[in-house]
């Protein structure tokens, strides 16, 4: 899945998780590594809505935000 807003809208969705939500980014980043291990976008935002109660906004932000990290790291 494909997130449907801009750089900015994501950059705000993902200043306000820590406050929304009491966990850090990088907290969020540990649960969804020692979580399932679910390959796809989709699955990993349906883990987390459904385990930790997220709005699909937040889960949506924070799996988008891991594969970027990832994505860098592959390739930096």
């Amino acid at each position: 899945m494909t997130i449907h807003h801009s750089e900015q809208t994501h950059r705000n969705l993902l200043a306000r998780i820590p406050a929304a939500t009491g966990r850090s980014l990088d907290t969020w980043f540990q649960l969804v590594n020692e979580g399932p291990s679910l390959p796809r976008f989709e699955e990993r935002v349906s883990w987390l809505r459904a385990e930790h109660d997220l709005p699909r906004g937040y889960a949506n932000a924070i799996v988008h935000e891991m594969d970027l990290k990832r994505a860098a790291r592959a390739f930096g």
